[in-house]
Order: structure tokens, then C-alpha cells, then sequence
């Protein structure tokens, strides 16, 4: 495991990657091979798990028309585990750049962000998304964020026996008004208010909008003048 992993963090990892087929390979082997990247000793540095979260990720999210089958939901589960960072630098942030509506991309990442990332990771989707112009599209993503449950995150352990879990994803809107058991640091909080603030005449008839705001002026009403 140790000669293979350093084989994954040499120069030539994206042609290695390539000349496996990685980006096209069968979702099941995609399932059996993110189980294996889980195992090696030492962990993948930053720049090569971002580089494999891309070839092995980036092409099936972007393509999505219909909800993620259940390998491919596993496998996503089982990468951002370890490596949800790099995960998000290079996915979630492709998807928040990617025009159109993006429903079921925008769908994944909410239950990424409501399942299994970290919390440190979770702040990181919302500075991504306050990094870009506010669209009704990345309402939900906000929602998702702001609506982290008691539990905290937790990738569902018995996924792959769950030929139903893919199809049985629920709207981030029912959490929004939960409780928040992960408080935004100060400045992330700033930020998003800032933003709803600016935003506010371009959202006007927006319902999500609204929840969202009430929502946000409801748990840190303390904090918000």
C-alpha cells in the first residue's frame, strides 16, 4: 500500500489516471477503488486527492440527470470521508460555477453537505458559494449549510446494501428551520449576511429567499443587528 500510494502522489498522477480510465471506469469498481484509497499508509497529499477527486468524480457530477445511482453515491460518500477539502475545492466548486439550473448537481451537493462532510468543510461550501453571484440555484446549497442536524455529519455506513438510499434523497428545506448545532465562525456569518443583505431587491419574490433569511435572523438573532 505504501509503494502505491507514493505512486498516486508522483507528477505523472492525472496520465496514470488517464491510462487507468478512471473518469469512465464501471461505478462498482469506482466503489471498490475509493475503499482502497481509504486504506493507504500515508494519506494522499492535498494536490493528489484533488487531482483524483476530479478524474474520478468530476465528469460523472457534471453529467448527472437523474439522481446518482448507488455506487456512485457510495463511492462519494466513502472519498469525501477522508478527503472532503479537496473534494470541495475542485467538485463542489465546479458544480457552483456550472450554468444552468443543475438540479440533481445541486441536489448531491446538499446531501453531501447535510450527510458527511465536516464541519470545517461545510464553512468551506459556504464561502464557496458567497464567492459567487447568488442565484435561486444555490439557495437550497445555503439551506443545506444552515440546516446541519443534532447527529452532525454521518455517512450512512450501510449504503451499499441500500439499493434504495439513491433515490430516497430529502429536500434540504425540511431542515432549514432545525436547530443549528454548528455556529458559523464571525466572519463567515458577516459574509453571509452582507450578501443576503445585497442581495435582497434581486430575491424579492423568492420564497426559499425568505426562508432563508428568516431562518438565519431566527438563530443568530443575537448576533444579527
Amino acid at each position: 500500500l505504501s509503494l502505491m500510494s507514493h505512486l498516486l502522489c508522483c507528477p505523472q498522477l492525472e496520465g496514470l489516471c488517464s491510462f487507468l480510465q478512471l473518469s469512465t471506469c464501471p461505478e462498482p469498481f469506482l466503489v471498490r477503488f475509493c475503499s482502497w484509497l481509504l486504506a493507504l499508509t500515508p494519506d494522499l497529499s492535498y494536490t493528489s486527492a484533488a487531482i483524483l477527486a476530479e478524474q474520478l468524480f468530476l465528469r460523472r457530477v457534471l453529467s448527472l440527470t437523474q439522481p446518482p445511482s448507488r455506487h456512485l453515491m457510495a463511492a462519494l460518500t466513502s472519498f469525501c470521508s477522508k478527503y472532503s477539502p479537496p473534494f470541495c475545492r475542485v467538485l463542489v466548486a465546479a458544480v457552483l460555477r456550472e450554468p444552468g439550473e443543475g438540479a440533481e448537481q445541486t441536489k448531491l451537493v446538499c446531501e453531501l453537505v447535510e450527510e458527511c462532510l465536516e464541519p470545517h468543510s461545510v464553512q468551506l461550501v459556504l464561502s464557496q458559494v458567497l464567492e459567487v453571484p447568488l442565484s435561486e440555484k444555490l439557495l437550497p446549497v445555503l439551506q443545506a449549510v444552515l440546516g446541519r442536524q443534532v447527529r452532525g455529519p454521518s455517512c450512512p455506513t450501510g449504503f451499499l446494501a441500500d439499493s434504495s438510499s439513491a433515490g430516497a434523497r430529502t429536500s434540504s428545506s425540511t431542515h432549514l428551520l432545525g436547530p443549528f448545532q454548528e455556529v458559523l465562525p464571525p466572519e463567515l456569518l458577516d459574509l453571509l449576511v452582507l450578501t443576503l443583505c445585497r442581495q435582497a431587491p434581486a430575491f424579492a419574490t423568492s420564497l426559499n429567499y425568505a426562508q432563508l433569511v428568516t431562518a438565519t435572523l431566527t438563530v443568530y438573532q443575537s448576533q444579527v443587528s
